[in-house]
Parts: C-alpha cells; structure tokens; sequence
C-alpha cells in the first residue's frame, strides 16, 4: 500500500464516519530493534538485525464491540536506502468482548500470537512479518484462554507457492488463583507448489506441538515474578510424495524458568531430545541438546516507551560460545480519539 492508497482510503473513511461509526480515532506505535548474533553453530544465521517499525491506523468505532482499523507498518533497516522500502498494510474487522476477540483481515501479531515458543515461531518474524493476514480467534474465561489462527503466508500465482499457516495454543488453570497451569501449542505449514508444476516437487506439510505444565510462584516470594514451565515437543514433517508420504515426528523435553525483580529478569529454555526441522522455528531446536539463557535489563520504562538489553547465551554441543545481543525499544501511544459522532 502506497502513501496515494493510504491517505484516498483516509479521506474515504472521513467521508463514510458520520453515517457508520460513533467514533473515529488514531493510534501511532513503533518498534526499533539491534540484535547482533555470533551464531558458530549457523554461520548463515549469523548476523545483525537492525531497524525500525512505524505504524499508524485509524479505527472506525461502531459501538463497543465492532471495530474497523485500516493503516499501515513500515520497515526502515539502518542504513539502507530507499527509506521504508517495505510497507504491510493493516486493515481488519475486530471484534471484542470481555470473553470474545475475533480478527479478520491483515492485523498486528503482536500480542495475539507472541506467546509461541520460539522453537515453534522464532523471534525474526517480529522483525520482518509484522502481521496476521488471515483469522484470529481468541476466548477466555476464569480457566481457559483458547487461540487459534489463520495466516496466509504466500498466494498461489504461477511462480508463488500457496503457503499458510494455521494453529492454536490454550492455557488452563483449575483456579484461578492457584499457581498450576496447562499450556499446549500446535502450529502446521502447508506449503504447497505454485500454479506451474515444477518436477518432483511436491506439497509439504512442516510443524510443531508442545505440551507443558507449568507452576506460578510468584506470590511466594518477593520477586515480581517466578515461573517455571516443563514438558513435551513433537514436530510433525512430511513431504506428500505418490505414495502419499508418512510424517516424520522427532520428540524432545522442553522446559523453561522465568525471573524477573524490578528492572532484571533472567529467561532459560533447555531442550533435550531428537533434532527438529521446523521451518519458522529456532534452529537451534535441530540440536538433540540446546540451552538458553536470556539476560535482560529494562534501562526504559515509562507509561508509553519500554526499552530492553537482552545477553543471549546459547549452549549446543561443541558450541558453547554462541552469543548475541540486542536492544529493542518499543513506544505505543495507544489509541487516541479524534471526533465522535452522535
């Protein structure tokens, strides 16, 4: 979407406001990242990751459930030219309750999706697919938050393949204010080939489960947060040949710890298990033994900006030396009401 798009879908909406919405209002965010990666193991992933995200929507407000938003996000890496070379438009419908949320159309993944482990989505896709160009349903209750997603990665043309991906991830906690929990995430690639038949290529099916059981303990201490998260993975992979192919199905123990007191917090995963090939996971999980260990100091913190350092130490076999170190910052004005109508 072109600046000429934005701004003519802008006057559009000005025109259409008073006959649809109660309200019309704005919201500008953004998210500037330095992630630098010494990766042994993946000389190919071994890089700097630098940039900056803008986003700026507006949202037509019907009434308090139903909500229209068009906009866009841009990227900006530092020190390329032309600036914001790549611009994903944002237009949906949303709906909310106090238990329903629902997204149809193309829509932030942050904060609805973000919460994956990064064995299943890696970290990179903030970066560089900022949005969900598909379905989004989330519900919750006292127990139970459920999620699950559509999101179409590539439209099929003559030399595209079809690609989306699909899954869902729950958390149920038996009281409300008791510290065990459940967590189970599910994600599938169906990749499939493009219009024009290219020889022996055929459609492949890439993707990942976890199971975890988990214990909150914060109240416990005087941090202002403890958790600690174990469990199973499975990947599931296959590749749809004449015979119709089996999947492949490597399985591991996963586990995790989280904490953090005031402007400190020390994040670890372990792995331990077969080797996994998910592709928009973490590499590191085609190791059969990873750990991680993330260090992170919040310098920022106010009630719009949150600024992070983050030391990553990554242990493999015979690299135990890998390392990276990022900064992200991330400032959210939240939404801001220009006119409402009567």
């Amino acid at each position: 979407m072109t600046k000429k798009h934005f701004y003519l879908v802008a006057i559009l909406l000005m025109l259409c406001v008073q006959g649809f919405a109660q309200d019309l209002d704005i919201h500008f965010n953004g998210f500037g990242f330095l992630d630098n990666r010494e990766y042994k193991a993946f000389i190919p992933r071994s890089r700097t990751y630098s940039g900056v995200r803008t986003a700026l929507d507006m949202g037509l407000n019907l009434d308090s459930l139903n909500h229209f938003v068009v906009g866009v996000n841009g990227i900006h890496e530092w020190g390329a030219k032309p600036y914001f070379l790549k611009v994903d438009p944002v237009a949906y419908y949303r709906f909310e309750s106090k238990s329903w949320l629902f997204n149809a159309g193309m829509f932030p993944r942050e904060g609805l999706v973000s919460d994956f482990p990064r064995a299943m989505l890696n970290d990179t896709l903030r970066y560089y697919r900022p949005n969900i160009e598909g379905l989004h349903a989330r519900y919750q209750n006292a127990h139970i938050t459920f999620t699950g997603f559509l999101d179409w990665v590539s439209r099929q043309t003559n030399t595209d393949r079809e690609q989306f991906i699909f899954g869902q991830s729950a958390t149920y906690r038996p009281s409300a204010t008791g510290i065990f929990y459940l967590k189970d995430y599910f994600m599938m690639l169906h990749d499939a080939g493009p219009a024009v038949s290219i020889p022996n290529d055929h459609i492949r099916d890439n993707g990942a489960a976890q199971v975890r059981a988990g214990l909150n303990l914060t109240k416990f201490t005087g941090l202002d947060s403890l958790s600690f998260e174990a469990g199973g993975m499975l990947s599931l992979e296959r590749t749809r040949e004449n015979n119709g192919g089996g999947f492949n199905t490597p399985k591991g123990f996963v586990a995790s710890a989280y904490a953090s007191y005031k402007r400190m917090a020390f994040y670890e995963e372990f792995y331990a298990g077969q080797g996994h090939h998910v592709t928009y996971g973490d590499s590191y999980y085609e190791k059969k033994l990873y750990n991680r260990l993330d260090i992170i100091y919040t310098p920022f913190l106010f009630d719009h900006i949150k600024g992070q350092f983050i030391l990553s130490l990554h242990f493999s076999p015979t690299k135990f030396n890998d390392n990276q170190e990022a900064f992200r910052i991330t400032y959210d004005l939240g939404r801001k009401k220009l006119v409402k109508f009567k």
